[in-house]
């Protein structure tokens, strides 16, 4: 089976855990623990190439670091977060990710964000007759993340959206910020494997998997968390110039090299 069949599979029963990495060795860590698939975090890529969150690194930029983390991960399927395609303009959005197959990704995120439903639907189609079904194409809805119009209208604008999504060729529902069990259900319904963010609102693995959550998603959470302990251990040397910190959380030096492959 290919990384492609095997992604897509595991969309088909259970719940799909995925730790969003943002460089190489985020993404051997993420297998190395049991990941079964990694899926990048738009953030946490911009961030590791010294550009802020939000379309901003150059697209050969994100195309290199996405390729590097394809190469480490071997035979363990890749997804790629593309947010809004970087361009307005479908046939662009559909040529930025043939590239991105390119590096043997076998997934993208794409989003609505503040757009129109329509706009992501053309990007979607475009996006399918470049490519072809060989990509799951995972349509991010931020209904809920943005606050996007009334909220006693969501589900039916929600349900109007998944629909324009699957017609254009999503295979996935991402709805991130939604963390109501009555929501999960009804979005269930709608007849695409959901995808939710994690947030500590949300019922654990098990509830949302009895729900019928096909996939969970870290987003930038562990990036945002690994260099919040990078900024706490290099203040602290700074002050002090005390390095027992560092040592006593460390990870081993030939434990982490050893999941680097060359």
């Amino acid at each position: 089976m290919s990384a492609s069949e095997t992604f897509r599979a595991l969309h088909g029963f259970g719940l799909l855990i995925l730790p969003n990495a943002w460089d190489a060795a985020s993404t051997a860590l993420s297998i190395a623990a049991g990941a079964k698939a990694v899926a990048t975090t738009s953030a946490g890529v911009a961030w590791a190439l010294g550009w802020p969150d939000g379309a901003m690194p150059p697209e050969s930029e994100l195309l290199g670091a996405l390729a590097r983390m394809v190469r480490v991960a071997g035979e363990v399927p890749v997804s790629a977060d593309v947010e809004g395609g970087f361009s307005d303009d479908p046939k662009a959005v559909a040529d930025f990710v043939r590239r991105t197959r390119e590096t043997g990704a076998v997934g993208i995120n794409i989003e609505d964000a503040d757009g129109t439903a329509e706009a992501l639907a053309d990007k979607i189609a475009a996006v399918r007759a470049a490519v072809g079904s060989d990509l799951f194409i995972n349509a991010r809805c931020d209904l809920w993340l943005r606050g996007i119009g009334p909220v006693e209208g969501r589900l039916e604008e929600a349900a109007r959206r998944a629909a324009l999504y699957r017609a254009a060729g999503a295979d996935g529902l991402f709805m991130p910020g939604v963390t109501d069990a009555g929501a999960i259900t009804a979005l269930v319904d709608l007849g695409l494997p959901l995808n939710l963010l994690a947030r500590p609102a949300l019922p654990d693995a098990k509830g949302l998997e009895a729900l019928g959550v096909r996939r969970l998603s870290a987003g930038s959470n562990i990036a945002a968390a690994a260099y919040a302990t990078a900024d706490r251990l290099t203040r602290g040397f700074l002050a002090d110039g005390d390095s027992k910190p560092q040592a006593a959380e460390a990870m081993d030096y030939g434990a982490l090299n050893a999941l680097m492959k060359t």
